[in-house]
């Protein structure tokens, strides 16, 4: 499954659409003794996520509270004296997944291990206009020898994972990186390989990963080329060169995200940097308070999100076993969230 391509123009959809809920979507205050696990979570660290992004939000109820968050509060009594937790959406359990900053073995020079691209846009490719697709692409060579490359790597597996995730770090051979972001698409829809595996009989739909692709792919590379052209959808990259070292990669509100305090959210019923309230269930389960600072194409629906594990590969073996129900509740400030449920 796509775990979203980050979207850096979404910051725009900071407001919850009245017209999803009168929709069907539902909605209902809770208290915060009704979150499970609310009194044990570090309220502190998802303040100091919330004030990387608060100040973005330009709303009129938005804006006092960033004021206010900005002057170092205790964290759990500002969270509970200016927002209340509503649950959106919550006649089915949540979906959760989860996504990470990959990072792939590369050069800036072409050599006999680092022979596969990473591209920028091309010029004639216009937003929102669909273009070649990813075997006319690859097999025409339509982006060869223009001067497109940002770097090369060595694995044409991991650059087709790294378009899934969007952004990512090239680790060079003196020991530095490099970090590349979303910077366009061909246009076409996504389609899931692992879907395709399981249609074709390969493996059943409980034995399908992210690792388990990776390895097929390698062990039949003829067929795992045609496989991977099976997603029509191709990404294009930009340099990234302005994110501090120590930083996550940028999120849909073109500002870094934190290792499992980030969620992506679908804005039309989630503001973007709002705080969420997440119960995940599953192997792992967690109680956390987080702030919705990103989106993705796969993530839709009030009760879906995708939780950001990290960088690297074991944030990729731990975002990759996620797929487990649960509830997540938003927070809103006081005003905002009675206007949407009134009492009464």
């Amino acid at each position: 499954m796509i775990r979203g391509l980050r979207a850096v123009a979404a910051a725009a959809a900071l407001a919850v659409s009245g017209a999803n809920f009168a929709s069907g979507a539902s909605a209902e205050i809770l208290r915060f003794e009704d979150l499970d696990g609310w009194a044990d979570d570090d309220h502190q660290a998802a303040l100091s996520v919330f004030l990387e992004t608060c100040a973005d939000l330009k709303s009129p109820d938005w804006a006092p509270i960033c004021s206010l968050a900005q002057s170092q509060p205790n964290a759990r009594t500002f969270f509970e004296l200016f927002f209340r937790p509503v649950l959106i959406g919550g006649e089915a359990p949540a979906l959760f997944t989860g996504y990470f900053e990959p990072e792939l073995n590369g050069a800036l020079r072409p050599s006999a291990r680092f022979r596969f691209p990473l591209y920028r846009k091309p010029p004639e490719l216009q937003d929102g206009v669909q273009w070649n697709s990813r075997a006319e692409i690859e097999n025409e060579g339509l982006l060869s020898d223009r001067g497109l490359e940002i770097a090369w790597v060595d694995d044409p597996v991991e650059v087709f994972f790294l378009q899934i995730q969007g952004s990512g770090r090239v680790r060079l051979p003196d020991g530095s990186a490099l970090r590349v972001g979303y910077g366009g698409a061909n246009g076409h829809k996504y389609r899931s390989i692992g879907a395709e595996l399981v249609r074709r009989g390969i493996y059943e739909r409980h034995q399908v990963s992210a690792q388990v692709i990776r390895n097929w792919v390698r062990r039949n590379p003829e067929a795992g080329r045609e496989l991977l052209q099976h997603n029509p959808s191709y990404v294009f990259f930009r340099e990234v060169g302005h994110v501090p070292a120590e930083k996550g990669p940028l999120g849909a509100m073109n500002r870094s995200i934190t290792t499992l305090r980030t969620v992506a959210v679908d804005p039309a019923y989630t503001p973007l940097g709002a705080p969420v309230w997440i119960e995940k269930g599953g192997r792992g389960p967690l109680r956390r308070l987080m702030i919705a600072q990103d989106t993705g194409s796969a993530i839709k629906g009030a009760q879906r999100a995708d939780i950001f594990f990290g960088t690297g590969d074991e944030a990729g073996r731990d975002a990759g076993r996620v797929r487990d129900p649960g509830r997540m509740v938003v927070l809103l400030p006081i005003e905002q969230a009675f206007d949407l449920v009134p009492e009464g």
